[in-house]
């Protein structure tokens, strides 16, 4: 009589455990399929905005906004899944997006608070919107606007500033180190371009003075 009373009484928890793991099953994978939505919507707005394309990049930061948000949602019973890193790869790509949109407006930042993303995932996705600004500063300058290429230059260099000072283990900050030192290097060669353009847009300048005076 015990063996088949316990013999119910695992099938009965089998079962409970069988439709847990179920339902984790099917949130992951409805997570992952949103957080790839999500990275793909983040990847078309900072194209947009280097492209000057500013509705395109609103609109896209709306379909990121809207997959990021069923990521989490499905997510949320399940705070191992929560963890596993896909989705902080999405709040990343995500912040990334919104915090290249400010730094190419000169906009005050958007929060973590505000953008509902994970302290770790800010940090990181600064980081490379940092790194993104290479990419419209060049862009400028090729325009023959340098006094903006400096801004962008500045932008660059006081966030560097500020993730230098990050002095936590990579598990708390999700890699921020290496996330900065490549930030460092984009940092430097772009230094060196908008060096280059100054001296030689002064020379020009030099040269072209020169000549009316003779």
């Amino acid at each position: 009589m015990a063996s088949s009373f316990l013999s119910a009484e695992l099938a009965g928890l089998g079962r409970e455990a069988l439709a847990h793991l179920e339902s984790m099953h099917r949130a992951r994978e409805e997570a992952l399929a949103r957080c790839r939505d999500c990275i793909r919507a983040c990847g078309l707005a900072i194209r947009a905005v280097h492209r000057l394309e500013p509705s395109v990049a609103s609109s896209r930061l709306g379909d990121a906004e809207g997959a990021l948000r069923r990521a989490q949602d499905v997510l949320e019973p399940f705070p191992v899944l929560a963890a596993a890193g896909f989705l902080h790869d999405a709040e990343k790509e995500y912040a990334e997006a919104h915090l290249t949109v400010d730094l190419v407006d000169a906009k005050p930042l958007s929060r973590f608070e505000d953008l509902r993303v994970g302290v770790a995932a800010w940090l990181n996705g600064l980081a490379e919107a940092a790194s993104e600004l290479r990419r419209h500063l060049l862009d400028r300058l090729r325009a023959g606007d340098v006094a903006r290429g400096e801004e962008l230059l500045g932008s660059m260099e006081d966030v560097y500033d500020l993730l230098v000072t990050v002095e936590y283990p990579d598990a708390i900050t999700g890699g921020l180190r290496r996330t900065t030192d490549a930030l460092r290097a984009v940092l430097e060669r772009s230094r060196s371009d908008v060096t280059s353009t100054v001296l030689q847009s002064s020379l020009q300048q030099a040269i072209e003075r020169s000549l009316r005076e003779s």
